[in-house]
């Protein structure tokens, strides 16, 4: 069996990642700093056209540098959520990323494993590091069982490419209870609520003193469900109801003799509400189609004001605005949002109740796959015992209220929101590695 420094866990996320090793001070482990002042890291990557290739392949950029580098226009390609290609029939295949480079999806994937290794080595974990627990959904594709096995070996050979030769798995609604597991003494069941930037998920798990000494946990999952509605969806309603209202979203064109006044074409005002396709408007062809629309609003300092968002580039800095509001009013109150990027002295309020009404479909299509889950698992809601909440979006106190509000008798327990997977996978390493 390993020494106590040469194994790890890795939380391979669909928006962020992270790593534990064991602490050099004692026993229990700890999360690595990926970057400064963050033990998580985006699932990302960006391939610069430019550059030359070295030992460890295409000139690249991960985590917030990679998602930096894609919002100030870098020349390249930015690949995130790479989770989601596992069990696809993409894994094998090879991807343009500029400059007339060709990598594999495995390739890609396998590259940032080995930057989480690296960045574990260089905070102080003893080479090698060979042993490794990884964290993976109950379903990486739901319903195939065929595919599922190939996305976890997928995973596996990406470990194993980067020096890892002996990985080991553990689901991550059990990783997440680990913490709550270990400060109770007797044995219950809950319902784990992970909610983060891309999917609300729901897990019935058992837990219990006499459980967390087993090391296959696979029977203690009495359901799993989901839906792909989470962070990202809120700042992007919340952006809409608020931010882009002064840009011109839901305004009207002038009145004509005999028609009444349209409401503006709202396209332009969803792609800049949603991450991925900011940079759509910012190509010369719809600059140019934008620039022509003026005479179709009736107040022409909303078309101003749109114009100036997209020829300085200031989509992705107003989806951050939003995110930041969605978080000031996440505990209940009001914030104003600062817009005078875009004209001098421009702001907008986000009271707690806008912010509620945005959200409130679905808030409650989310509130429903947890019930859903319950259900699945052949249970009523006062059989619940705990709710145990994670993920970043599980700080909308809105969210977690609704959530409770259907499970009075549970209690109610937050873990970490961004570290709870990977401290309960480091807990699983611990276990497995040094018995």
């Amino acid at each position: 069996m390993s020494s106590p420094a040469t194994f790890c866990a890795i939380d391979f996320g669909t928006s962020n990642s992270a790593i534990a090793i064991p602490r050099a001070d004692g026993p229990g482990m700890r999360l690595v700093e990926l970057e400064p002042g963050h033990q998580t890291m985006p699932t990302a990557v960006f391939y610069f056209v430019e550059g030359r290739h070295d030992a460890d392949g295409p000139p690249r950029a991960f985590g917030r540098a990679a998602v930096a580098a894609y919002v100030e226009g870098a020349e390249g390609r930015l690949m995130r959520s790479m989770k989601s290609i596992l069990g696809s029939g993409l894994i094998d295949q090879t991807t343009d990323v500029g400059g007339g480079r060709g990598v594999k999806y495995a390739d890609i994937l396998a590259g940032y494993l080995k930057r989480l290794r690296n960045s574990a080595l260089a905070a102080g974990a003893a080479a090698p590091l060979n042993h490794l627990v990884l964290g993976r959904p109950v379903f990486f594709v739901d319903g195939e069982p065929a595919r599922d096995a190939a996305a976890q070996a997928s995973l596996e050979a990406a470990a194993h490419a980067v020096g890892f030769n002996d990985v080991h798995f553990q689901f991550e609604p059990i990783a997440a209870a680990f913490d709550y597991e270990s400060q109770i003494s007797d044995e219950r069941i809950v319902l784990v609520a992970d909610i983060g930037g891309g999917t609300s998920d729901f897990s019935i798990v058992r837990v219990g003193p006499e459980r967390m000494r087993r090391l296959d946990r696979r029977d203690d999952i009495l359901a799993n469900h989901g839906v792909h509605i989470a962070g990202t969806d809120f700042d992007r309603h919340i952006e809409l109801a608020s931010i882009l209202r002064e840009l011109g979203y839901r305004s009207h064109g002038p009145e004509r003799a005999g028609s009444p006044a349209r409401e503006v074409p709202s396209g332009v005002y969803f792609d800049l509400a949603t991450w991925h396709l900011i940079n759509t408007v910012y190509s010369p062809g719809r600059v140019s189609e934008l620039r022509a629309m003026k005479s179709f609003y009736g107040n022409p300092v909303h078309h101003q004001r749109l114009m100036t968002v997209i020829e300085d580039h200031l989509g992705h800095e107003l989806a951050a605005r939003a995110e930041g509001a969605k978080i000031a009013v996440s505990g209940g109150g009001d914030t104003e949002i600062d817009l005078s990027l875009v004209e001098r002295g421009l702001s907008v309020p986000l009271s707690e109740k806008v912010a509620v009404e945005s959200l409130d479909a679905d808030i409650n299509r989310i509130v429903q796959a947890g019930h859903e889950t319950v259900a699945q698992a052949g249970l009523k809601p006062e059989q619940i015992d705990a709710l145990y909440f994670t993920g970043g979006s599980t700080g909308l106190r809105l969210l977690a209220d609704r959530i409770s509000a259907g499970f009075p008798a549970a209690a109610a327990v937050r873990g970490d929101r961004f570290a709870s997977v990977a401290t309960g996978l480091g807990l699983h390493a611990a276990r497995l590695f040094t018995r």
